[in-house]
C-alpha cells in the first residue's frame, strides 16, 4: 500500500488510515453526503463487493475485564470498490445505510491517493472528526446533568 501517506509524525499507515475509517464509519450520513458533495468531479469507481447488509455479533466482558459474552447482533452494512488507478476502498458502517457505505468507501479509497489526500483530509475527516466530538460532549454534558453523588456516613454503631 504504497499510495497511503504517512502522518507528519510517521505513524504507521495502518494506524492513520484506522483513524480515518473510524471517523467515516460513525459520521453523520448526511454530514457525509453534504460534506462529498462538496468535492469536486469525484472520480468514477467499479465494485467490488456491492453494498450488502447483514448481521455481526457485539462481544462484551462483564466489568470490562471479565469473561467475554455475546451481548447481541448489530446490523452492519459492507462494501468494497477500486478506482481507475486501482486503489482499492471498503467500508463497514453500522445500519442498513447502502449510500453511508458507499461514500465511507470512495473516501477511504481517495484518502489513499496521494492528489485527493489532502483535499478530503481537510474538506471530510477533519470537520466529521469534530462534529463527532461536538456530538460527544454534549452527551457528555446531558449525562452529567443527571448525575447524583452519594456518600455514606459511619452511623456510629460498633
Amino acid at each position: 500500500m504504497e499510495n497511503i501517506r504517512k502522518s507528519p509524525a510517521g505513524a504507521d499507515p495502518r494506524t492513520v488510515r484506522q483513524g480515518w475509517m473510524r471517523v467515516l464509519a460513525q459520521a453523520d450520513p448526511a454530514e457525509l453526503d453534504r460534506a462529498l458533495r462538496a468535492l469536486d468531479a469525484l472520480p468514477a469507481h467499479q465494485w467490488l463487493r456491492k453494498p450488502e447488509t447483514g448481521m455481526a455479533m457485539v462481544r462484551a466482558r462483564s466489568g470490562g475485564t471479565g469473561s467475554q459474552f455475546n451481548l447481541g447482533e448489530l446490523t452492519v452494512t459492507r462494501c468494497a470498490l477500486l478506482l481507475a488507478d486501482g486503489t482499492m476502498g471498503v467500508a463497514y458502517v453500522r445500519g442498513r445505510s447502502q449510500r453511508h457505505a458507499e461514500q465511507a468507501a470512495l473516501a477511504d479509497a481517495l484518502l489513499q491517493t496521494g492528489q485527493w489526500h489532502d483535499r478530503v483530509q481537510q474538506a471530510l475527516i477533519e470537520p466529521l472528526a469534530r462534529a463527532a466530538d461536538e456530538r460527544r460532549d454534549r452527551k457528555a454534558r446531558t449525562a452529567a446533568q443527571s448525575k447524583v453523588d452519594f456518600f455514606t456516613l459511619a452511623r456510629g454503631e460498633d
